[in-house]
């Protein structure tokens, strides 16, 4: 699965429900609200004055090593 900042949250979540750990060390506590499953990671990140990019890294990071 290619994840890019308009990836939604419950597509993320429904690929694997481990990245919700990322998500929360990262400052998104709301991952098992229903409205953020449609949210991108771009929107729940700025919502939590996030900065995407870095949300987005890390994100990237938990599937490159799940894969390796």
């Amino acid at each position: 699965m290619e994840i890019t900042k308009e990836t939604t949250m419950g597509e993320l979540l429904m690929q694997d429900m481990g990245v919700a750990e990322v998500l929360m060390r990262c400052g998104m506590h709301c991952v098992g609200c229903p409205s953020s499953y449609g949210e991108s990671l771009e929107m729940a990140s700025m919502v939590h004055g996030l900065n995407p990019d870095d949300v987005l890294a890390e994100v990237q990071e938990y599937f490159d090593t799940k894969e390796a």
